[in-house]
């Protein structure tokens, strides 16, 4: 736990929490623990959506209700969570069952991101709100940066696949002069539509369509 520790520059006095944040259910039930990350993963998402908020709310005085909304669906979504995970190499660490082992499971995104909240959650309960906001701000709200709009078409085609289901993008929309054209696109799981995004080109607005379907929850 030392060198975790190291990495994400806070070191727990209560070291059973950290160990909790990092143990899935798979890896509790095959050893007869009794805990996971999961109640830690939901207080960490209410801390996060909290922090994130209060961190819009002063930094962004210019933004609308609607415009700070969407900002922190993105800083908040599967995909920034991931790879702030990613960031830390939290994979190396978290401890899963041997299900979940062979199937990838240590590395699957929507784990990386429970994990994500959970040790957040873990760095709230042990050093309180200040230690908490010092981690969002250096471990995940730079990470949400540094995603490419690629990050969440492949992500998202991960999440659809895992749950055997599969995900088309369909043009429904373009306006503009050719110099200045708009595109809208519809990202649909099974045939259901489930997120739409615009841009400057057809690649631009099926990026826009996934992260709409991300940030919706919709998986």
């Amino acid at each position: 736990m030392t060198e975790l520790e190291r990495k994400i520059g806070y070191d727990f006095k209560d070291k059973l929490l950290l160990e909790t944040a990092l143990t899935h259910s798979s890896y509790m039930n095959e050893r007869s623990l009794k805990m996971s990350y999961e109640r830690l993963e939901f207080l960490g998402d209410s801390v996060l959506g909290m922090l994130t908020a209060e961190m819009l709310y002063t930094t962004k005085s210019k933004l609308s209700e609607g415009e700070l909304t969407k900002r922190r669906a993105m800083l908040v979504c599967e995909p920034s969570l991931a790879n702030a995970a990613n960031n830390m190499e939290l994979w190396r660490f978290v401890r899963v069952g041997r299900g979940e082992e062979q199937t990838g499971g240590r590395k699957r995104p929507s784990i990386m991101a429970d994990v994500v909240e959970a040790v957040l959650a873990a760095v709230y309960l042990d050093g309180g709100l200040d230690s908490a906001r010092d981690f969002a701000k250096v471990h995940i709200w730079p990470a949400a940066k540094e995603l490419t709009v690629t990050d969440f078409k492949t992500i998202l085609q991960e999440k659809v696949q895992n749950k055997g289901m599969t995900a088309t993008y369909h043009l429904i929309g373009e306006d503009g002069p050719p110099h200045m054209k708009r595109f809208t696109t519809e990202v649909r799981f099974d045939g259901k539509p489930m997120g739409i995004g615009e841009g400057t080109s057809k690649k631009e607005a099926e990026q826009a369509a996934a992260q709409s379907a991300m940030e919706k929850g919709n998986l």
